[in-house]
């Protein structure tokens, strides 16, 4: 059985604007990896406007409207929809944990990878740490062997 797992937005964004560190290397490991069906991915629809968000305020708007783009193509990748059963979990998440500083979109995005039971979430967001419910796999990981990676 292959290994559902949630991606969060910056692990698309860093290899696009160009960031050489041991996360964006990461990131394009762990895209390799969903293009080579090594995991079932999801992300959420709010993925798509963060990394057209990011990208054009980074690099430009054709940048940001090229990004989008090849994002909605990724091969292997599904994308979560932000429908009411996912936004009733992200109010409850978001009540739960926002005095430990959760916000309206790590909510949703944590309440989508729920939504899809992923084993982890692929994110340097370190914020996502304070939701129990969600695991949280930093993009360095990737950056291992398959063989060699926690379970």
């Amino acid at each position: 059985m292959v290994e559902s797992i949630y991606v969060d937005s910056n692990a698309f964004i860093l290899p696009v604007i160009g960031e050489d560190s041991r996360r964006a290397k990461g990131a394009t490991s762990l895209l390799r990896m969903i293009e080579a069906e090594k995991f079932e991915a999801f992300t959420s629809v709010l993925t798509w406007d963060e990394v057209c968000w990011v990208v054009t305020k980074v690099l430009g708007r054709a940048d940001g409207v090229a990004a989008g783009k090849k994002l909605l193509g990724f091969p292997h990748l599904r994308f979560v929809e932000a429908n009411s059963a996912v936004l009733s979990t992200a109010q409850s998440l978001l009540e739960r944990y926002s005095s430990k500083g959760l916000g309206p979109r790590d909510a949703i995005h944590c309440a989508s990878a729920m939504s899809r039971r992923a084993a982890s979430v692929a994110s340097d967001d370190g914020g996502l740490d304070v939701v129990k419910e969600v695991k949280r796999a930093p993009l360095e990981r990737f950056l291992e062997p398959a063989s060699q990676r926690p379970a």
